[in-house]
């Protein structure tokens, strides 16, 4: 498929480019790593009962599978993403200043909503503006984004032992001060000018390519992915206040947090030694597994008296039960659909691991109210169904890839990609 020339401007790179993007995804990322372990301690301290909690921790993913497509639409045709990206940043930052009113049930859940339709569409948005870089000038997108990880794996740990000396209210600080940051990378963003493809979440590319990519293989994948991934929704909302509900302390809570992303990096930078000669669908399964063993094993750690080194021990299968997930996810696109119909697979994908992702996450909250750690259990016929999905995606696999690719730098640049990051 054939792409627009680039202008005049447009082929001078801007000054210090890599370290402008570094800080763009670095002090995106601390938010992140703020929000996913600790926002729900924050709301338990606030009073709210597990069923609330799983609202307003859902509600937000339901929404944002309609507004970031649009929003990523309206990046593309703007005259600059930067500008889009600045405005949602600072949109971000003024509306999570409403975590200091009053906290009532009503309030939380309304200023969750109106902040997840400007804050998610800052990690596609970012990665659009380093992919152009790519593109243009051989930028290395690895080297660039390896700096969100970093600090969101840093949010992890300082935000346990920030919050083992503060408790729990620090967490609307710390995200109001970590937006600010990001206000502030954001200004000084390079500007790249209109894109020459769309992003990978345009919904105008979903809506011309997705008839195409409605065959039996893609969509019994995908389904299964989303439902794998789903499948992590009770750990995500729930396990933080689980640990302190046993008595593990904020900063150790943090330490676990970050040990799942360690181990995630980890396959992500071991995955071409171990599995390159396997297939997509045998990773897949093997994911699958993974998160089956998780899950299995999760509630018997405390009352087996593993003790906190068993919960590093289970957060070590991060590494199966995610990261091969997004790895496999990402192999299959590149093995079975055209380069013209990516973009469209991507927003499909993100699309199916939302929407599973929000509806296991309302359904957590009772199920932890009930059944506490051992809803984990729940979860396991979850995986189980998303492993029938990818059995039956295998029967329909196609019988050669669409084309070759190099699954290294395949590899290198999925380490973003994030259901529930």
């Amino acid at each position: 498929m054939s792409l627009p020339p680039l202008s005049p401007e447009q082929l001078v790179k801007p000054r210090h480019f890599e370290l402008r993007m570094s800080l763009i995804f670095g002090t995106l990322f601390i938010s992140l790593g703020t929000h996913l372990p600790y926002f729900p301690l924050w709301l338990q301290a606030k009073g709210f009962h597990a069923e609330q909690i799983a609202v307003i921790l859902a509600a937000p993913m339901f929404l944002r599978v309609v507004t970031t497509p649009l929003l990523t639409t309206l990046a593309d045709r703007a005259r600059d993403r930067a500008n889009v990206y600045v405005a949602l940043v600072a949109a971000s930052l003024l509306l999570s200043a409403g975590y200091f009113l009053t906290p009532t049930y009503a309030m939380v859940l309304a200023v969750s909503l109106a902040l997840t339709v400007v804050w998610t569409p800052h990690s596609p948005i970012a990665d659009s503006l380093a992919l152009s870089g790519v593109r243009r000038f051989g930028s290395n997108y690895a080297s660039m984004r390896k700096w969100g990880s970093i600090c969101y794996l840093c949010a992890n740990v300082a935000g346990g032992f920030i919050l083992a000396a503060t408790g729990p209210q620090a967490v609307p600080v710390i995200i109001l001060l970590a937006l600010g940051a990001a206000l502030v990378a954001g200004l000084l963003a390079p500007r790249m000018g209109r894109p020459r493809k769309a992003s990978p979440l345009s919904a105008m590319e979903i809506q011309h390519a997705a008839p195409s990519l409605f065959n039996a293989y893609f969509l019994y994948f995908t389904f299964g992915v989303g439902i794998i991934t789903a499948s992590h929704a009770f750990l995500y909302g729930f396990v933080s206040i689980y640990w302190k509900s046993i008595g593990i302390s904020d900063s150790v809570v943090g330490l676990l947090w970050a040990w799942g992303v360690v181990s995630e990096v980890c396959m992500f930078l071991f995955f071409n030694r171990i599995f390159a000669s396997v297939s997509v669908v045998k990773v897949m399964v093997i994911a699958g597994i993974g998160s089956i063993v998780r899950w299995i094993i999760f509630p018997l750690v405390w009352p087996l008296g593993l003790g906190i080194a068993g919960f590093f021990a289970v957060q070590s299968l991060h590494s199966v039960s995610v990261a091969m997930v997004l790895i496999g996810l990402q192999r299959m696109i590149a093995e079975t659909v055209s380069e013209e119909r990516t973009g469209a697979a991507q927003g499909i994908a993100y699309f199916f691991n939302g929407f599973f992702m929000a509806a296991v996450t309302l359904a957590s909250g009772p199920l932890y109210d009930r059944l506490g750690v051992d809803g984990f259990l729940v979860m396991i016929p979850i995986a189980i169904a998303g492993l029938v999905l990818i059995g039956l995606a295998a029967r329909s696999a196609p019988k050669r890839p669409v084309r070759g690719g190099d699954e290294r730098s395949l590899v290198d640049e999925t380490r973003h990609t994030v259901a529930g990051k």
